[in-house]
């Protein structure tokens, strides 16, 4: 995005507003080769109901064409562009809501490609090819040709005759009205060649249709309500136009962007007015109506515009040059928890509104409306949904402006400690802490206060009495385990020197004066973590041998287990 300074007249005060404008998407600012039909596309800017564009040959101008898009963020220039030649693309957002006033962005440009061939042939849009009892005062529309910069068409009551026109050079336009009414009950032939520098296009083929009798067409008609330019047009609004005198019915076509359809497509009406439901918020829309009696369509009616009600927006606060919202804000955890066997969990939405909608979604996706109110009361885990809404008035109209947050629900208890882990490392005691139970546990050693950490091991912690504290993050309580003096420092020798001396010739645990420590089992490992020995407690130890083979001098380590299923890991070494 690029940052554009906005600068308007306000009578004679000059007024700023910083606001984003978009980058062109395809083809892309520098771009080179382009292709002379080339569909202009750039970025979506958030809050903007309309964008225009300009096309020139030099920046900010529009020598080669300007459009108003709606909210489309893309365009195709119906008459193509000129080869070999740097176009500007200005884009122009429309703030139709703030009065009128509009933010002209910088041009950005590119290179049209150098076309070096003749085009191609084009086809008869109107009237149909071989179509019959066509008014004989219709225009004659064709469709673009791809770098063609102009058209010749002949018009005959035969086959190549040309009789009513003879290879006339209309220029760079896709359409031509006769200047005076065809013949009528009458078989028209139609040639179109496209041309440009290198040539005519070759061998293009001829159209007819045939005309019915003489009658008058009606005349074209003007929207009363909204009118043409309107803006805050309320989102159901009363579509009314003016009557036009022999005209038997009205075709209507509405539609976000100036080709499209996309809410009615030439809907017939016997009446010059008509309810439309529903229009999307701050949005610009394109009307054209078509009066038609038996000798056919109006000829050459224009299109017309107007804008929706802001909405709930984003919309630019001109004050500010920030986008503003009137959805309620807030913050909303995405996950709560209650605990197992504990009372219903409550909870209640943070902000103050004009309404409130709580809803449970099941596992297929499908929400169900739970509660009203601003507590809902929740005795079941899953997913969940909260909307929030304030009524906004608005001309004509009183809309909803709602945020929808997820969340989830789930189940927790306090921790069950299951065992620890105790081994000696150069630095101090590693302790890990085994604890198991449905809930999201955090850990601290010493002080039920913390502070807490995730991990469940602790280093270097110095030999003495500690106690273990594992808190559900869910707020269902904190479980404690005690546990005393180290018995890798008071109970396993340090050494042993296996050589018959009758000195230190066995490794076993020497209990600790005053204690009564029970171990239930005593493995012996090598360095690289190979079992080697079990001894029981009660055994004269080990002997430094595997297999009836001394073992080498080397440190080794070992893993106790007490009866209350503690264990303690350390080492040692063995000297000869």
């Amino acid at each position: 995005m690029k940052k554009l300074l906005l600068t308007f007249c306000l009578f004679v005060t000059l007024v700023a507003a910083a606001q984003e404008c978009p980058d062109l998407l395809s083809p892309v600012n520098g771009a080179t080769n382009v292709p002379v039909n080339t569909t202009i596309t750039w970025e979506a800017v958030d809050g903007i109901p309309g964008y225009r564009i300009l096309l020139g040959t030099i920046p900010g101008s529009s020598d080669l064409g300007q459009a108003s898009v709606g909210s489309a963020t893309s365009y195709t220039p119906p008459l193509g562009l000129p080869d070999n030649t740097q176009i500007y693309v200005t884009i122009v957002l429309d703030f139709l809501f703030e009065g009128g006033m509009d933010i002209v962005c910088d041009s950005q440009s590119f290179t049209t490609e150098d076309v070096t061939t003749v085009p191609a042939c084009t086809q008869l849009r109107t009237p149909d090819d071989g179509s019959v009892n066509v008014s004989v005062f219709t225009n004659i529309i064709w469709n673009y040709a791809p770098t063609a910069t102009g058209y010749r068409i002949s018009l005959g009551t035969a086959p190549g005759l040309g009789d009513i026109e003879n290879n006339l050079d209309v220029g760079n336009t896709l359409s031509y009205n006769p200047p005076l009414e065809l013949p009528a009950n009458t078989t028209i032939y139609v040639t179109i060649v496209p041309y440009n520098e290198n040539g005519n296009a070759v061998s293009c083929e001829e159209f007819d249709f045939t005309t019915g009798e003489v009658a008058p067409l009606p005349g074209c008609t003007t929207l009363t309500s909204p009118l043409n330019g309107a803006v805050n047009v309320p989102l159901t609004p009363l579509i009314e136009w003016v009557a036009v005198p022999g005209a038997t019915g009205y075709r209507v076509t509405i539609g976000t962007t100036p080709d499209n359809a996309d809410v009615l497509n030439e809907a017939v009406f016997t009446t010059n007015s008509t309810f439309v439901i529903d229009f999307d918020p701050n949005l610009t829309f394109f009307i054209t109506i078509t009066p038609f009696n038996t000798s056919g369509d109006a000829i050459g009616c224009s299109q017309e515009s107007f804008s929706t009600l802001l909405g709930c927006g984003p919309f630019l606060d001109l004050d500010t040059g920030e986008f503003v919202s009137l959805n309620p804000e807030f913050d909303f955890p995405p996950l709560f928890s209650f605990c197992e066997n504990d009372d219903p969990l409550v909870l209640t939405a943070p902000v103050i509104a004009d309404g409130y909608r709580w809803f449970r979604v099941d596992q297929f996706g499908n929400a169900s409306l739970a509660s009203e109110d601003r507590q809902l009361t929740v005795s079941e885990v899953g997913d969940y949904q909260l909307e929030v809404y304030d009524l906004v008035s608005q001309p004509g109209d009183v809309i909803e402006c709602a945020t929808l947050v997820d969340f989830e629900v789930v189940s927790s208890e306090i921790a069950t400690i299951d065992n620890l882990r105790i081994s000696d490392t150069a630095l101090g005691l590693r302790i890990e802490v085994v604890a198991s139970g449905n809930g999201d546990y955090e850990y601290a050693l010493d002080d039920s206060n913390g502070p807490y950490q995730n991990s469940n091991v602790f280093n270097n912690v110095q030999p003495g009495n500690h106690v273990v504290y594992v808190r559900d993050k869910n707020g269902c309580g904190i479980a404690e385990e005690v546990f005393e003096q180290d018995l890798t420092v008071e109970g396993f020798p340090k050494f042993f020197s296996p050589n018959g001396d009758g000195i230190n010739d066995f490794w076993q645990f020497i209990q600790p004066e005053g204690q009564n420590i029970v171990l239930t089992s005593i493995q012996i490992f090598d360095r690289y973590g190979m079992f080697i020995r079990q001894i029981d407690q009660s055994s004269i130890g080990w002997d430094g041998t595997l297999n009836g083979r001394n073992l080498p001098s080397s440190d080794y380590w070992f893993l106790a287990i007490d009866d209350e299923n503690k264990e303690f890991r350390g080492h040692f070494s063995l000297k000869r």
